[in-house]
C-alpha cells in the first residue's frame, strides 16, 4: 500500500519541492510548470475549466491519468500549495510550540489510514445556520438547493440531509483508497458538468463567483466522505507569504525552522 497526496498549484512555488516525498506537485492552470512537476495540461485533462472548477480540474486529470495505475487499496489524497495536512486532530492552536511546522506534517505511515476508509478536513461547524444559508449569504444564489436535480433520487435525499446540517469539511481536501477515490470521481464529474451548465446559463461566474462550480463541489466533497462510517478528521496548515516566498526558499526551507509549528493548526470558528 502506498500513499500519495497530490498538491495543486497554479504557479511554480520552490516550497512545494521542499515537502515530503509522498506529496506530489501538480501545475493547474495555463502558466508553465518545471519538468519534475506533474501538469494537467499534458495527458486528458479538462485544464481549460480551470478558473471555474479550482483544484478540481486537477482530480479530473489525477483520475484519468494516474488511477489506472495504481491499486484499490493504494491511498490517494490531494492538498493546495497554500495548505497542507497535519497528522492529527487539533481543538485549539499552539501558542507555544518548539517544534517545526514539517515534523507534523501528514506521516505516510499513519497508522489511521489502515483502519479507515478516508480522512477528511476538520470541519466547520456553524452555529446559527445550516449550510444551505451559509451558502446563499456568501454567493446570494439559491443554485446548491437547484444542483441537487442533478443527482440520482438516493443521493439527492441524502445530499440535500447534508446541506440542512450545520457542519462543513471545507477545501474539496480528502484522502482516501483509490477505489474511492475512483468511485466519487465518477459521481462529482458529471453531477459538476451539469452544476456548471447552469451556472453559465444563469450567468453566475462573474466576480467572486467566478468558481462558483468549485465552491458548490466543495459543499458534495464534504457531503461525499461524510457518509463513509470508516472515517477520521485532520486538522491542516495554512501557509502564509513567507513561507511561500521563493526568494526565502533559495536559501533554506522555513518550515523546518524551529517554532514554525506555533499557531497552527488552522481552526476555523463560527
Amino acid at each position: 500500500m502506498t500513499m500519495k497526496i497530490f498538491c495543486s498549484s497554479i504557479k511554480y512555488l520552490k516550497i512545494i519541492d521542499k515537502l515530503p516525498n509522498y506529496i506530489l506537485p501538480i501545475g493547474l492552470g495555463e502558466k508553465k510548470f518545471p519538468n519534475h512537476w506533474l501538469d494537467e495540461k499534458k495527458g486528458i485533462n479538462i485544464a481549460k475549466l480551470n478558473d471555474y472548477y479550482g483544484e478540481l480540474t486537477g482530480l479530473y486529470w489525477i483520475w484519468k491519468n494516474i488511477i489506472p495505475e495504481l491499486k484499490d487499496n493504494d491511498i490517494i489524497g490531494n492538498c493546495h500549495y497554500r495548505k497542507l495536512w497535519l497528522d492529527k486532530l487539533y481543538f485549539k492552536k499552539n501558542k507555544f510550540s518548539f517544534s517545526n511546522l514539517n515534523s507534523n506534517l501528514l506521516n505516510e505511515n499513519n497508522h489511521d489510514f489502515k483502519k479507515n476508509d478516508c480522512a477528511q478536513v476538520q470541519p466547520i461547524i456553524f452555529k446559527n445556520k445550516n449550510l444551505v444559508e451559509d451558502f446563499y449569504e456568501i454567493h446570494k444564489t439559491n443554485i446548491l438547493l437547484k444542483s441537487a436535480d442533478f443527482l440520482n433520487h438516493e443521493h439527492k435525499n441524502l445530499f440535500l440531509e447534508h446541506l440542512n446540517q450545520n457542519k462543513l469539511h471545507p477545501l474539496n481536501m480528502f484522502i482516501t483508497k483509490v477505489q474511492f477515490f475512483r468511485n466519487y470521481c465518477e459521481v462529482i464529474f458529471p453531477w459538476l458538468e451539469n452544476c456548471f451548465n447552469l451556472c453559465i446559463k444563469e450567468n453566475l461566474c462573474t466576480g467572486y463567483n467566478k468558481r462558483l462550480p468549485a465552491f458548490l463541489a466543495e459543499r458534495f466533497t464534504s457531503y461525499w466522505f461524510s457518509k463513509y462510517e470508516k472515517r477520521i478528521n485532520l486538522s491542516y496548515a495554512r501557509l502564509g507569504k513567507v513561507y511561500l516566498s521563493n526568494n526565502l526558499n533559495r536559501i533554506l526551507n522555513p518550515i523546518k525552522i524551529p517554532f514554525t509549528f506555533t499557531g497552527y493548526p488552522t481552526i476555523h470558528r463560527y
